[in-house]
């Protein structure tokens, strides 16, 4: 059986790169604002906000329909001053969502080539391993028919 040249496990090991840290690289580019909206995107989809706009929502609302009448200063049924606050929160937060969507898109993407590139050196090496191992079995095969002949 012919086989391409074989390299030897030194050969390998001289060869062998550690993979690159794709999220240390991602993040030591992100500028401040970057990482600001990476921060608002990764919390502002938790429970925990979610709760912490419920309950104020809930006390707002409360304050403005339980409360005596002198204190309240959104009464019902308006509550202009909360729809103005909660629709500014939202042209706020939208565009930040979106920019830490792209930039976890990007990240996603690199993580997905530091994949590959992993996985081509891994099936490289395996393939290898793998011509070595039937090198080897030819070997074995020989010796065996040498001792069946004599």
């Amino acid at each position: 059986m012919q086989h391409e040249k074989l390299l030897t496990v030194a050969e390998l090991r001289a060869a062998h790169q550690r993979p690159r840290n794709v999220n240390a690289e991602h993040f030591e580019r992100l500028t401040s604002l970057e990482k600001v909206a990476i921060y608002i995107t990764e919390h502002v989809g938790t429970m925990g906000f979610f709760l912490i706009i419920f309950c104020w929502t809930a006390l707002w609302i409360g304050w403005n329909s339980l409360a005596p009448a002198t204190v309240r200063f959104d009464p019902f049924p308006a509550f202009v001053l909360w729809l103005f606050i909660s629709n500014m929160i939202q042209i706020m937060l939208m565009p930040l969502i979106i920019v830490g969507q792209n930039l976890q898109g990007k990240h996603a993407e690199a993580r997905a080539q530091a994949d590959y590139e992993v996985n081509t050196k891994a099936e490289e090496e395996i393939e290898t391993i793998l011509q070595h191992l039937e090198n080897q079995n030819d070997l074995i095969l020989q010796i065996l028919e040498k001792l069946d002949n004599q």
